[in-house]
C-alpha cells in the first residue's frame, strides 16, 4: 500500500447524528466558501462525515445505499444527482446494482477532497433521507459487502521504463494532479483498479511482483484481517498499522489490508 511519505509505499437518526455534530462545532452550512476549495487532510474530511454513515477511501468519500430493485436504484440515483447539483459532474460518482447504489465524492479533476465534497456527501444523506434510505453499514458485522478499493502495485527496478507500457496495455491515464513516475495511472472511467509502483532498490525473484491493496473503512480493518488469518492467511508486517497491514495467503501471494488511519501524522 501506498504509504504516501514513508520508506515502503504500500494509501440514531440522522436527526441525531446531526444534534451531535452541531455539538462538536462541526456542519456542512458553516463551511465557508474558501473552505469548500480548501483540501481537507484525511482525519478531517473522515471526521466529516462519519456520522452520517459514510467512509473515507484512498481520496473519495463513499457510501452503500441498500436498494430494491433497478428501478428503485435509479430513483435513488436521481435524488442524489438532484442533491449534488452543479457539482455533480465533477464530484459525484455512481455504481448501481440490483441490490445496492454505490457513491462516492471528490473532486474529479484534481484528485482531492475538499469541504464542497464533505458538504456534498450531507446534501446527498438529507436526500436519502427523504427517502426513507440509510447507508449500509461500513463493517462486514453490518453488511455482507462493505464499502472498500481495490488498487494493484508492480514492484520496479526502473518505473519510468515500465511505467508507458501499463498506461497503454490498459488505456490508463496519469493519476489527477500528477505525471511523475511514482505517482499512481488509473482507468479514466473510474471502473477498474487503481495501478501504482513501487520503488525497489535490488531485484526480489524470492517475492511477488505485484500485489494487491484492499482499501476498506477504518472500522472494518479488524474484521477483515481477522476473517483473512481465520481463513488460511499469515500475517507478514504489521509495523505500519494502522495504515496497513501485509497479509499473504499459504503460498506467499501478498495482500495489504489499508486504512486512512494514522497516515496524516505520519506526514508531519
Amino acid at each position: 500500500m501506498r504509504s504516501d511519505g514513508a520508506a515502503v509505499r504500500c494509501e440514531g437518526t440522522l436527526h441525531a447524528r446531526r444534534s451531535t455534530d452541531r455539538a462538536s462545532g462541526w456542519h456542512p452550512e458553516r463551511v465557508s466558501e474558501l473552505d469548500l476549495e480548501t483540501p481537507l487532510s484525511r482525519t478531517a474530511a473522515s471526521q466529516a462525515v462519519e456520522d452520517i454513515g459514510w467512509r473515507y477511501l484512498l481520496g473519495a468519500l463513499c457510501v452503500s445505499v441498500p436498494v430494491r430493485s433497478l428501478a428503485h436504484g435509479s430513483d435513488v440515483a436521481a435524488a442524489a444527482v438532484a442533491a449534488s447539483g452543479e457539482d455533480a459532474d465533477g464530484h459525484l460518482r455512481l455504481d448501481l446494482r440490483p441490490d445496492r447504489l454505490e457513491l462516492s465524492v471528490q473532486n474529479r479533476a484534481l484528485g482531492t477532497l475538499t469541504g464542497r465534497d464533505t458538504q456534498l456527501a450531507w446534501r446527498i444523506a438529507d436526500a436519502l433521507e427523504q427517502l426513507g434510505l440509510r447507508p449500509a453499514g461500513a463493517t462486514s458485522a453490518e453488511s455482507s459487502r462493505p464499502v472498500q478499493v481495490l488498487e494493484m502495485a508492480i514492484d520496479a527496478l526502473d518505473i519510468g521504463a515500465i511505467l508507458p507500457f501499463w498506461k497503454a496495455v490498459l488505456s490508463y491515464v496519469d493519476q489527477p494532479g500528477g505525471s511523475d513516475p511514482v505517482d499512481a495511472i488509473v482507468d479514466p472511467t473510474g471502473q477498474l483498479p487503481t495501478l501504482w509502483f513501487q520503488q525497489m532498490d535490488a531485484p526480489r525473484p524470492q517475492r511477488n511482483r505485484v500485489h494487491f491493496d484492499i482499501v476498506v473503512a477504518h472500522d472494518e480493518a479488524d474484521a477483515r484481517i481477522r476473517a483473512a488469518l481465520d481463513a488460511g492467511g499469515r500475517l507478514l508486517d504489521d509495523s505500519f498499522a494502522r495504515a496497513f497491514w501485509v497479509l499473504a495467503d499459504a503460498e506467499g501471494n501478498e495482500v495489504c489490508v489499508c486504512t486512512w488511519t494514522d497516515r496524516d501524522e505520519r506526514e508531519q
